[in-house]
């Protein structure tokens, strides 16, 4: 079974904060300082004494394969700690230590993450503490399996471009003099290496920046023995390995450039280099390197690549930063005879890793040894596979000025080494799921605990709301503004759902919490967008995207508390989109033109309320039979008499692949979309009169009906519900906070408003106490965290709809999809609970 029962917090490995130059950086005070917990924002007073237990850590490997030392990477922040006190971290598992070490991560100098390696059986779960003690820290004895190194010649002397005599010095940084370029024998193997014990890697520090590979035979370390005689000895079979790869002007073994249109450009035309060893450690070592001034695509920009390699695996992770995005970033491999190039699938979501790869007769060993390399990149970033005469590449555009990728070797001589090219594509695709579905990780950290302990009140669940808020408004919110960056989808800020579903959740607390700051702020963003004569900035009514209208409910708001003549445009440009949009026979909107003939739960709530609301100001409710037309609809084509849950969308035409081709159904009873429908049963209610009976009727009885379904899936230990409802044992499912934040607020405005009977009031509040204990983490900096949220999940265009679609899509945190239902829902339950 892979059903987590009794973590906390799921967190995702992605932990790099990307912060763009595209960002404003207003200048603000910290806007949580007139709040009412701003009492709490003390410093981490959290003891870190030996033996104090400082966290619980469930793992669970989502696969149906064995994950064999698998890494896991903790950041002290998410632990409740500083750099400072996270001085002597242990884990334990049954009593015994687990594989780890302390890493800088990001590259910045300074310790930042606790790193674990395990190994895992199919769908295992594991249960780890992790503890502060000296003693067990000290007494930790790894075998070193990783290395990173930068070694050049000291006591001899420069004639012209090469050094001679001297012998080599190993150091953690180094810049090579102006002089120095290929073959100047000064820095061993001519650049900074770094390997696992399965693979080591070179990485030319000249014009060249190709990438090469050193076979190892030994499965251990090798780096420190090679080259020390010279710079022909690696180019012949040794007890160790040898070089094996013919890199000339390519990329190598996963090297990087730019793609002009017609041939790679390498990283060749800069002002110099300066490269740093991160880490040289036994579980992870990393290197920097840093390309000064390159000139390229007609600009000067610096670039900075970070390296890293764990125990037991042949994966180099790879971070290149830039001071401005580029467009066409080539990364690839040498193109070599006697090779079959492999790519991985194409039609995945653009969240999906894939790979571009050789599999064939490519080493220089003279025999007939087999090797494959692989770059792996996530399918979103790719805008081309391509070649030139000397590699094939595969064209990246990344979203903001930082770019992740991996590269890989893999050759039949390491000890167990990789045979066939059957066997080398069966391990890429391994590699590829571990990459897109990394291990579940449920996370219960004492200085979380410690500020949960208070008894649920009124004045409790406006806190926990308010404290989100307020790290939200120095995360993200005020960033939403046009001309701003959205930090979780990477770009920038546009008219999207998202900032009106997050703009709204603070225009509700702030009716029992005012912020007169915050107010403005929530003002200044939608205003942003509208520009003096009633246009909106960033949208096109002929998308005829239904996402489109949901952030009009807060534009709506602000017309009516100042009633611009530009704002009363922009709204009715919206209601204009809804008066043309496209519909299905029966009447029901399409999702989006680009998805035709198809009905999601996703679009009744991004349509509806915003149709009821406008139609209620300006059009005395005229089309509130529209409204509940689309509800009774969905009702009819979305819902399952079995269980009472609905799937998340209804093809028309039956021709998307994940339609049933019978009944045109979506397979899966996905958890954020029946929360969107939720929702929005409970906002419609608000707006239609109680005197039209008629209309709110289906309303009701759909209500009634979905909450008898929804408690029947709701976790019994927790409250919460699963990303996919009806299924929690299934490998990789897993408690979602978005789905279960949106079931809360249905919960809780349902029985304050007598759309449920007071019954459902438990319900509520088990699942609100659910969504603080599963998925709030407190940081040592006192700002908080919603994780465990399903980032984005649609259907078409790679997206098949199916169980391991879902189990795909990266699990992020603070996403505005679950902040705003998490918001919302604290004020609910405030309300149900009494407020002062």
């Amino acid at each position: 079974m892979a059903r987590i029962l009794f973590g906390k917090t799921v967190l995702s490995l992605s932990i790099v904060a990307i912060v763009s130059a595209c960002s404003p950086q207003p200048a603000t005070t910290d806007l949580s300082t007139d709040s009412a917990f701003a009492t709490n924002s003390s410093a981490n007073n959290f003891g870190t004494s030996d033996d104090a237990t400082l966290a619980t850590l469930f793992v669970s490997n989502p696969s149906t394969f064995a994950r064999f030392q698998q890494t896991l990477i903790i950041p002290f922040y998410d632990l409740g700690l500083t750099a400072a006190q996270a001085q002597a971290l242990v884990a334990q598992q049954a009593g015994e230590n687990v594989a780890s070490q302390l890493i800088d991560h990001n590259g910045d100098g300074s310790k930042d993450s606790l790193l674990l390696q395990l190994d895992f059986v199919a769908a295992e779960q594991k249960q780890l503490t992790i503890s502060s003690n000296t003693e067990r820290f000290n007494a930790q004895q790894l075998t070193k399996r990783t290395q990173a190194e930068i070694s050049h010649k000291i006591g001899g002397e420069w004639q012209a471009e090469k050094y001679i005599g001297g012998e080599f010095k190993n150091v953690s940084e180094l810049t090579p003099p102006p002089q120095y370029t290929d073959h100047s024998e000064w820095i061993r193997y001519e650049g900074p290496g770094i390997e696992s014990d399965k693979v080591g890697y070179r990485i030319y520090l000249d014009w060249r920046n190709g990438f090469d590979v050193f076979g190892n035979k030994t499965g251990k370390p090798v780096l420190h023995n090679i080259g020390l005689d010279g710079y022909s000895s690696y180019h012949n079979m040794a007890d160790w390995g040898m070089d094996l790869l013919k890199v000339g002007k390519s990329l190598g073994a996963g090297g990087f450039g730019y793609w002009d249109g017609e041939k790679v450009q390498l990283v060749s035309n800069i002002s110099g280099h300066m490269a740093k060893v991160i880490e040289d450690g036994a579980l992870y070592s990393a290197l920097q390197i840093q390309y000064k001034d390159w000139q390229i695509a007609g600009k000067t920009r610096q670039l900075t690549a970070n390296l890293a390699m764990t125990a037991g695996s042949r994966l180099v992770h790879t971070r290149l930063t830039t001071s401005e995005p580029i467009d066409n970033i080539a990364i690839g491999l040498v193109k070599l005879p006697k090779t079959t190039l492999l790519q991985g699938k194409q039609d995945i979501p653009g969240h999906s890793w894939t790979y571009l790869a050789t599999w064939g007769e490519q080493t220089l060993t003279g025999g007939s040894d087999k090797m494959g390399m692989a770059v792996l990149f996530k399918k979103g970033t790719n805008k081309q596979i391509t070649c030139d005469e000397h590699s094939h590449v595969a064209v990246l555009t990344p979203n903001s000025n930082e770019l992740e990728y991996y590269f890989l070797s893999a050759w039949d001589g390491e000890p167990g080494g990789i045979t066939t090219e059957a066997e080398f594509v069966a391990y890429l695709e391994q590699e590829i799921e571990k990459l897109t579905m990394p291990p579940r990780l449920s996370l219960k950290t004492a200085y979380s605990e410690q500020q949960k302990t208070a008894t649920l009140t009124a004045d409790v669940a406006l806190d926990w709301s308010e404290r989100l808020a307020a790290s939200e408004m120095q995360r993200q919110t005020p960033y939403y503004a046009y001309g701003g960056w959205d930090y979780e989808r990477q770009r920038p800020s546009k008219w999207e759902y998202t900032t009106g579903l997050q703009l709204q959740a603070y225009d509700d607390l702030l009716k029992l919490r005012p912020n007169a700051q915050w107010q403005q702020v929530l003002t200044d963003v939608i205003d942003s967008f509208i520009t003096p004569e009633g246009d909106i900035r960033t949208y096109k009514i002929s998308n005829y995207n239904i996402d489109s209208l949901n952030t009009g409910n807060m534009l709506l708001r602000e017309y009516q508390r100042n009633p611009k003549p530009q704002y009363k445009q922009a709204l009715d440009l919206l209601r204009k989109q809804l008066n043309d949009h496209p519909r299905t026979k029966e009447g029901a909107f399409w999702h989006k033109k680009i998805y035709p003939h198809q009905l999601w739960l996703d679009g009744v709530y991004m349509g509806m309320p915003f149709l009821a609301n406008y139609s209620q100001a300006f059009e005395q409710g005229h089309a509130f039979d529209e409204v509940v037309k689309e509800f009774t609809i969905s009702r009819a084509k979305l819902r399952d008499p079995a269980t009472g849950l609905y799937f998340h969308a209804w093809d028309e035409a039956r021709q998307q692949e994940w339609a049933n081709k019978d009944t045109g159904l979506a397979s899966q009873f996905w958890g954020r979309g029946l929360g969107w429908l939720a929702m929005a049963l409970v906002d419609v209610l608000d707006i239609i009169p109680a005197d039209q009976a008629d209309l709110r009727q289906p309303l009701l009885d759909m209500t009634t009906e979905l909450a008898a379904a929804l408690v029947k899936v709701q976790d019994a230990q927790t409250g919460t519900w699963y990303q996919i409802l009806d299924k929690p044992d299934a490998t990789g499912n897993y408690l979602e906070s978005s789905a279960s934040s949106m079931f809360t607020y249905f919960f809780a405005k349902a029985v304050n408003n007598g759309y449920l009977d007071a019954r459902y009031k438990a319900t509520a509040v088990k699942a609100y106490q659910g969504l603080v204990d599963e998925f709030i983490l407190v940081h040592p900096d006192n700002n908080i965290s919603l994780v465990n949220t399903c980032q984005v999940a649609g259907l078409g265009f790679g997206r098949d709809g199916s169980y391991e679609y879902y189990m795909s899509e990266p699990v992020f945190r603070n996403d505005a999809k679950a902040n705003g239902p998490f918001i919302m829902a604290g004020v609910q339950i405030a309300k149900l609970l009494g407020t002062n």
